[in-house]
């Protein structure tokens, strides 16, 4: 019985240990979104990773198949901000079921919008988002000039 006794506190004990050193789980998209930016900041690719939703991750090792280089190398290098970024600003949270948008002030001093996915229980960014927004408005640009050449054309 002692010896049980034993094994459930050494357990307890490498249990606390171990949860020491992790960083708490963000609850809202926001959170989320600060722990990227300081992560971005200090390099660190593990807690980055832990950020991205799974497709996001997935694009990202299919670019670096592509590339030939390494999962870390293409997290770092495509980040949504640089570290030498001093403040963000964010504003204008929206929350729809497991899908949530925040709008964070650019380089330019112009408006992104950053889309997150609730991915078993934990906010997480969709970089594969950003992509489909970006695809979606170069669509639609193409039928704008589409349809502004094709004003001056008679049938």
């Amino acid at each position: 019985m002692r010896f049980y006794r034993t094994i459930l506190i050494l357990s307890a004990i490498f249990l606390l240990l171990a949860c020491q050193g992790s960083e708490p789980t963000p609850s809202t998209p926001r959170e989320t979104l600060e722990a990227y930016t300081k992560a971005v900041k200090r390099k660190d690719t593990k807690t980055i990773k832990r950020l991205l939703s799974g497709s996001s991750l997935k694009m990202a090792e299919q670019q670096a198949k592509e590339q030939n280089v390494t999962l870390d190398e293409i997290i770092k290098n495509e980040t949504l901000f640089t570290e030498n970024e001093k403040r963000l600003f964010f504003r204008n949270e929206k929350i729809e079921g497991e899908r949530a948008v925040i709008e964070v002030k650019n380089s330019f001093n112009s408006w992104d919008t950053v889309p997150f996915l609730l991915e078993e229980g934990v906010w997480k960014i969709d970089k594969q988002g950003i992509a489909n927004q970006m695809m979606q408005q170069n669509e639609t640009d193409n039928q704008r000039l589409d349809d502004i050449i094709n004003q001056g054309k008679q049938p």
